[in-house]
Protein backbone atom coordinates (compact mmCIF):
# COMPACT_ATOMS: atom_id res chain seq x y z
CA UNK A 1 0.00 0.00 0.00
CA UNK A 2 1.55 3.14 -0.74
CA UNK A 3 2.43 5.72 1.98
CA UNK A 4 -0.56 8.33 2.74
CA UNK A 5 0.99 10.98 3.23
CA UNK A 6 -1.65 13.55 5.32
CA UNK A 7 -0.64 17.00 7.22
CA UNK A 8 -1.29 17.23 10.55
CA UNK A 9 -0.85 20.24 12.72
CA UNK A 10 -0.65 19.20 16.14
CA UNK A 11 -2.20 21.67 18.87
CA UNK A 12 1.07 23.58 20.63
CA UNK A 13 1.68 22.66 24.16
CA UNK A 14 3.46 24.99 26.73
CA UNK A 15 5.36 22.97 29.17
CA UNK A 16 6.09 24.08 32.85
CA UNK A 17 9.39 22.06 33.84
CA UNK A 18 11.80 21.93 36.89
CA UNK A 19 14.63 20.60 35.38
CA UNK A 20 15.31 17.95 32.41
CA UNK A 21 14.97 14.79 34.48
CA UNK A 22 11.06 15.70 35.29
CA UNK A 23 11.03 17.03 31.74
CA UNK A 24 12.16 13.97 29.80
CA UNK A 25 9.58 11.14 30.04
CA UNK A 26 6.95 13.87 30.00
CA UNK A 27 8.30 14.94 27.03
CA UNK A 28 8.60 11.47 25.17
CA UNK A 29 4.85 10.93 26.42
CA UNK A 30 3.06 13.86 25.09
CA UNK A 31 5.18 14.93 21.68
CA UNK A 32 3.67 12.54 19.26
CA UNK A 33 0.21 14.13 19.80
CA UNK A 34 1.29 17.69 21.01
CA UNK A 35 4.22 20.36 19.58
CA UNK A 36 5.49 21.02 22.86
CA UNK A 37 7.56 23.70 24.25
CA UNK A 38 9.21 23.92 27.47
CA UNK A 39 9.19 26.80 30.03
CA UNK A 40 11.88 27.27 32.54
CA UNK A 41 9.75 29.31 35.23
CA UNK A 42 11.28 28.29 38.98
CA UNK A 43 11.66 31.24 41.07
CA UNK A 44 11.54 28.75 44.45
CA UNK A 45 14.56 27.40 43.87
CA UNK A 46 17.57 28.16 46.08
CA UNK A 47 19.94 29.52 45.92
CA UNK A 48 20.46 30.80 42.28
CA UNK A 49 23.68 28.48 41.17
CA UNK A 50 21.26 25.59 41.98
CA UNK A 51 18.28 27.42 39.67
CA UNK A 52 20.93 28.80 36.79
CA UNK A 53 22.20 24.63 37.17
CA UNK A 54 18.95 23.18 36.47
CA UNK A 55 18.28 25.26 33.59
CA UNK A 56 21.14 24.79 31.92
CA UNK A 57 20.51 21.13 32.12
CA UNK A 58 17.44 21.92 30.64
CA UNK A 59 18.50 24.02 27.69
CA UNK A 60 21.44 21.72 26.79
CA UNK A 61 18.92 18.88 26.44
CA UNK A 62 16.05 20.60 25.38
CA UNK A 63 18.43 21.53 22.16
CA UNK A 64 19.75 17.91 21.94
CA UNK A 65 16.42 16.70 21.27
CA UNK A 66 15.11 19.42 19.62
CA UNK A 67 12.32 21.02 21.75
CA UNK A 68 12.24 25.07 22.28
CA UNK A 69 13.00 25.71 25.93
CA UNK A 70 11.28 29.30 27.10
CA UNK A 71 13.73 30.50 30.43
CA UNK A 72 11.73 33.63 32.80
CA UNK A 73 14.37 35.69 34.73
CA UNK A 74 14.99 34.40 37.95
CA UNK A 75 12.39 36.32 40.52
CA UNK A 76 13.00 34.67 43.84
CA UNK A 77 12.01 37.80 45.37
CA UNK A 78 8.36 37.36 44.20
CA UNK A 79 8.36 33.27 45.76
CA UNK A 80 9.50 34.36 49.04
CA UNK A 81 7.05 37.23 49.06
CA UNK A 82 3.87 34.85 48.11
CA UNK A 83 4.57 32.44 50.31
CA UNK A 84 5.77 34.70 53.35
CA UNK A 85 3.82 33.48 56.45
CA UNK A 86 4.18 29.82 55.42
CA UNK A 87 7.15 29.45 56.27
CA UNK A 88 6.78 26.86 59.10
CA UNK A 89 4.11 24.77 56.39
CA UNK A 90 5.57 21.17 56.39
CA UNK A 91 6.77 19.66 52.81
CA UNK A 92 3.67 18.95 50.59
CA UNK A 93 1.43 21.32 52.87
CA UNK A 94 -0.03 25.08 52.11
CA UNK A 95 3.09 26.62 50.79
CA UNK A 96 3.62 24.02 48.12
CA UNK A 97 0.20 24.98 47.25
CA UNK A 98 1.52 28.47 46.63
CA UNK A 99 4.46 27.50 44.75
CA UNK A 100 2.58 25.10 42.23
CA UNK A 101 -0.17 28.13 41.49
CA UNK A 102 2.86 30.33 41.05
CA UNK A 103 4.17 28.94 38.05
CA UNK A 104 1.24 27.78 36.92
CA UNK A 105 -0.40 31.00 36.76
CA UNK A 106 2.88 32.29 34.95
CA UNK A 107 2.62 29.41 32.31
CA UNK A 108 -0.61 29.98 31.49
CA UNK A 109 -0.23 33.97 30.59
CA UNK A 110 3.01 32.97 29.02
CA UNK A 111 0.57 30.71 27.18
CA UNK A 112 -2.19 32.66 26.55
CA UNK A 113 0.26 35.14 25.35
CA UNK A 114 2.32 33.26 22.78
CA UNK A 115 -1.23 31.17 20.95
CA UNK A 116 -0.58 27.73 22.64
CA UNK A 117 -3.58 25.91 23.06
CA UNK A 118 -2.31 23.62 26.05
CA UNK A 119 -0.29 23.96 28.99
CA UNK A 120 0.46 21.80 31.86
CA UNK A 121 3.14 20.78 33.95
CA UNK A 122 5.68 18.45 34.47
CA UNK A 123 5.13 18.44 38.44
CA UNK A 124 3.29 15.51 38.79
CA UNK A 125 6.25 13.28 37.89
CA UNK A 126 7.79 12.92 41.06
CA UNK A 127 6.43 10.63 43.79
CA UNK A 128 6.46 13.26 46.36
CA UNK A 129 4.20 15.57 44.32
CA UNK A 130 0.25 15.93 44.66
CA UNK A 131 -1.42 15.46 41.31
CA UNK A 132 -4.93 15.75 41.71
CA UNK A 133 -3.29 19.26 43.52
CA UNK A 134 -2.02 20.32 40.79
CA UNK A 135 -4.71 19.22 38.41
CA UNK A 136 -7.04 21.05 40.32
CA UNK A 137 -5.02 24.43 40.36
CA UNK A 138 -4.12 23.73 36.83
CA UNK A 139 -7.74 23.46 35.74
CA UNK A 140 -8.75 26.43 37.57
CA UNK A 141 -6.00 28.52 36.11
CA UNK A 142 -7.18 27.41 32.99
CA UNK A 143 -10.80 28.30 33.55
CA UNK A 144 -9.65 32.14 33.85
CA UNK A 145 -6.88 31.92 31.01
CA UNK A 146 -8.34 30.93 27.66
CA UNK A 147 -6.07 27.90 27.90
CA UNK A 148 -6.73 24.38 27.99
CA UNK A 149 -5.14 22.29 30.96
CA UNK A 150 -3.92 18.98 30.07
CA UNK A 151 -4.25 16.98 33.37
CA UNK A 152 -2.29 14.12 33.82
CA UNK A 153 -0.83 12.14 36.39
CA UNK A 154 2.98 11.64 34.73
CA UNK A 155 4.37 9.72 37.22
CA UNK A 156 1.58 6.61 36.23
CA UNK A 157 2.34 3.96 34.12
CA UNK A 158 5.95 3.72 34.81
CA UNK A 159 6.45 7.39 33.94
CA UNK A 160 8.74 8.25 37.11
CA UNK A 161 10.84 5.11 36.37
CA UNK A 162 10.97 5.95 32.80
CA UNK A 163 12.40 9.24 33.79
CA UNK A 164 15.46 7.57 35.46
CA UNK A 165 16.27 5.74 32.40
CA UNK A 166 16.42 8.36 30.65
CA UNK A 167 18.24 10.42 32.98
CA UNK A 168 21.19 7.79 33.25
CA UNK A 169 20.61 7.68 29.47
CA UNK A 170 21.68 11.63 28.62
CA UNK A 171 23.96 11.72 31.90
CA UNK A 172 21.61 14.70 33.66
CA UNK A 173 22.49 16.16 36.77
CA UNK A 174 20.11 15.25 39.06
CA UNK A 175 18.95 17.41 42.57
CA UNK A 176 18.60 15.44 45.55
CA UNK A 177 15.60 18.21 46.86
CA UNK A 178 12.40 19.71 45.22
CA UNK A 179 13.68 23.02 45.00
CA UNK A 180 13.40 25.61 47.56
CA UNK A 181 15.14 26.85 50.94
CA UNK A 182 12.69 24.55 52.88
CA UNK A 183 12.94 21.39 51.05
CA UNK A 184 16.84 21.63 51.10
CA UNK A 185 16.58 22.37 54.66
CA UNK A 186 14.14 18.66 55.12
CA UNK A 187 16.00 16.93 52.99
CA UNK A 188 19.46 17.77 54.63
CA UNK A 189 17.89 16.83 57.78
CA UNK A 190 16.33 13.49 56.25
CA UNK A 191 20.08 12.80 55.49
CA UNK A 192 21.56 13.75 59.03
CA UNK A 193 19.18 11.74 60.30
CA UNK A 194 19.63 8.11 57.85
CA UNK A 195 23.59 8.88 58.53
CA UNK A 196 22.85 8.84 62.05
CA UNK A 197 20.99 5.82 61.95
CA UNK A 198 23.85 3.80 60.44
CA UNK A 199 26.43 4.96 63.05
Amino acid sequence: MAEQLVSRDKPRLLLHACCAPCSSSVVERLSADYAITILFYNPNIHPRSEHDKRRDELIRWGKQVRVPVLVEAYAADDWFAAVAGFEQEPERGERCTICYRLRLQRCAERARAEGFTWFTTVLSISPHKDAERINRLGSEIAAASGCSFYCANFKKQGGFQRSLELSRQYGFYRQNYCGCTFSRRESERRRQQRSAGRT
